[in-house]
């Protein structure tokens, strides 16, 4: 009897070195199958069995709670329970739908079933062991049936695996011991409970106390506004601090003409008188041909520069230019940024003689031009909202329009006698102004289709057209068809596709329209019809690009040649152009020495062969015959 028991006891325990514990499967889990390779021409199946110990009574089979104690309570579970008693337990789990699908799962190696298994149970072994499942190994005989004590016989002391995989076995088992002796989960556990007792909580964290007993930072008497003796002070009311403006407006009304670069009054009536005579003895230009291309070129050859003929007139950057129509004396002025006005008279000797300015704005004056009714009128427009008339026979600027709240940008004379004017502003508005009414305001205020204004010009024969060039488009209106609350154009040219800097007629016929746009290019328009739509006839490839330092430029028309067109330009070495309508460059004005800055504001003489160039020093450079 002692026999039979010890042999059943050490057959119990070579089954259980087969059984490997998986934990932490969950409840109700769908049970998966292993099929093993053939071993010793039988067929070994592998079946994971989850269940709960809570499912199970006393007289069903009890596991350890973990698998690593597999070497303490092996002997015990061998003794309590038999082999035929721990078979008929797995008959019982195994129902038989289990072993219909036995059948059909894929064959593989018991090397990579084994290392699934372990490799699971590595995975789940910091969770708890109340699910466990149970690896048997079945061995079923072939088709015509082995008995179960022939199969359990055939797996003992691993006789179906190879060396290597029950040494791996083994090693597995040993490691998984050690890593269990170590209790690594329970001394993490630990240690996070100590880390949580030593950190103190936001709530618990001290505040820093407050000082005690005045011990406060020490201030001066002079700040506590307390004198020597401990008495304090009254309070001294605070002043409102005054913004001083940069650019104050002038009062307005008329200014006297004080040059600001001369101290004797002789001399400037002097210039005064020269000015009066000369604009009384001046002739229209009545010539209405135009010269071939080959004589004007042969004239433009004979104009020079010389050092005499530059000359510094304004003390900040020229806008505006424009030379008197006089036929006997050459007179020039500029408008600058600063806000000044200057005269320059070529005939005086040095030339410092015949310069003087005149302050009659306090902002830029970007408008210039001599009355064609009258040239010893010379009005000018500013960016401060004041339009002024300089009179050199009275010797006064006269105030001709005000306007506070808005900034001028350009202005023309809609009538042939310079008695009503159309002025644009930067806002995009625009006025119309008689100087034949009293006072300084405006007859009619218009809203424009743009958003704002750099130049407005009439037509030199129609005038009831005009012309305004905005931001990127360039407008037609017609002065008789103007409404208060909103005017839409004519014509609208939207060729253009970046910022534009001015718009002209051509000075006799009004046939041609010049633009200067910021994409480099200058394009010439026909307007010898004034319908629906203007065509674009050439487009010159020019540099317009300036910067921020230089005045941006302004093609213009000679007022001789309407069909040739002056620009300056950014070449080396420094130089004024011009050009054909067509196209084709005609001449440029250059000097080595005596033009070495950029002219980007130009003027060419009515009658004469004298071009006047300004840059954004305040100097004039002029080219005559």
């Amino acid at each position: 009897m002692s026999g039979s028991c010890a042999a059943a006891e050490e057959k119990a325990g070579s089954r259980q070195r087969l059984q490997v514990k998986v934990d932490e499967y969950k409840e109700n889990q769908n049970i998966s199958y292993v099929s093993l390779r053939p071993v010793l021409e039988k067929t070994v199946k592998v079946c994971l069995v989850p269940f709960s110990l809570s499912d199970y009574k006393l007289d069903q089979l009890k596991l350890s709670k973990s698998l690593l104690d597999k070497n303490s309570n092996s002997e015990v579970i061998c003794k309590k329970y038999k082999e035929p008693e721990i078979k008929k337990t797995f008959r019982k789990i195994l129902t038989p739908k289990m072993k219909a699908t036995t059948s059909s799962k894929t064959e593989s190696t018991l090397q990579k079933s084994s290392l699934d298994v372990h490799t699971e149970n590595n995975k789940r072994q910091h969770m708890s062991t109340s699910d466990t499942a149970i690896l048997s190994v079945d061995m079923e005989g072939s088709q015509d049936g082995d008995s179960d004590e022939d199969t359990t016989s055939g797996l003992d002391g691993f006789s179906g695996l190879s060396p290597y995989e029950r040494k791996r076995l083994k090693n597995i088992a040993e490691n998984a011991n050690f890593f269990a002796s170590l209790q690594l989960s329970e001394s993490a556990a630990r240690f996070r409970e100590m880390v949580k007792k030593r950190q103190p909580s936001e709530s618990k964290r001290k505040k820093p106390k407050k000082r005690e007993n005045g011990t406060e930072l020490r201030r001066s008497m002079r700040l506590l506004n307390v004198d020597p003796s401990g008495v304090s002070l009254p309070e001294t009311p605070i002043q409102p601090t005054v913004v001083v403006d940069e650019n104050p407006l002038l009062p307005p009304g008329p200014l006297e003409m004080t040059p600001e670069n001369r101290d004797s009054s002789e001399l400037f009536k002097g210039f005064l008188q020269t000015w009066e005579e000369v604009s009384k003895t001046s002739s229209k230009n009545t010539e209405k041909e135009l010269s071939s291309i080959k004589s004007y070129k042969a004239k433009l050859d004979g104009m020079v520069i010389s050092e005499d003929t530059v000359c510094k007139v304004t003390k900040g950057s020229i806008l505006s230019m424009a030379l008197h129509p006089s036929e006997s004396r050459t007179l020039v002025a500029a408008g600058a940024k600063s806000g000044q006005v200057g005269l320059w008279d070529l005939t005086h000797r040095p030339k410092e003689d015949g310069v003087y300015v005149f302050q009659p704005h306090s902002q830029p004056v970007s408008c210039l031009y001599f009355s064609p009714a009258n040239p010893a009128h010379i009005l000018s427009l500013s960016y401060d909202g004041t339009l002024r008339c300089g009179d050199f026979s009275k010797a006064v600027f006269e105030e001709v329009y005000r306007n506070e709240r808005s900034s001028f940008s350009s202005f023309d004379f809609l009538a042939e006698d310079a008695s009503t004017l159309l002025v644009g502003h930067w806002d995009g508005s625009m006025s119309l102004v008689d100087r034949r009414t009293p006072g300084t305001s405006y007859e009619k205020l218009i809203n424009s289709s743009l958003r704002k204004i750099r130049t407005v010009h009439v037509h030199p024969l129609h005038r009831q057209y005009f012309m305004m060039a905005g931001l990127s488009d360039v407008h037609i209106y017609d002065a008789r068809h103007l409404n208060p609350k909103g005017s839409q154009p004519l014509i609208s040219l939207t060729e253009h596709t970046k910022s534009i800097a001015s718009a002209y007629f051509s000075p006799l016929t009004g046939n041609r329209v010049v633009t200067t746009c910021a994409d480099c290019k200058l394009r010439i328009f026909d307007s010898s019809c004034i319908s629906s739509q203007i065509p674009l006839l050439t487009t010159i490839r020019h540099n317009t690009i300036t910067g921020r330092w230089l005045a941006r430029f302004q093609a213009v028309w000679d007022p001789k040649q309407e069909d040739c067109v002056i620009v300056g330009s950014m070449a080396h070495p420094r130089q004024v152009e011009i050009f054909h309508e067509t196209g084709k460059w005609v001449h440029c004005f250059l000097s080595g020495e005596c033009l070495a800055s950029v002219c980007s504001i130009n003027a060419m003489h009515p009658t004469r062969y004298i071009l006047a160039g300004g840059n954004s020093s305040g100097k004039i450079h002029v080219f005559m015959n």
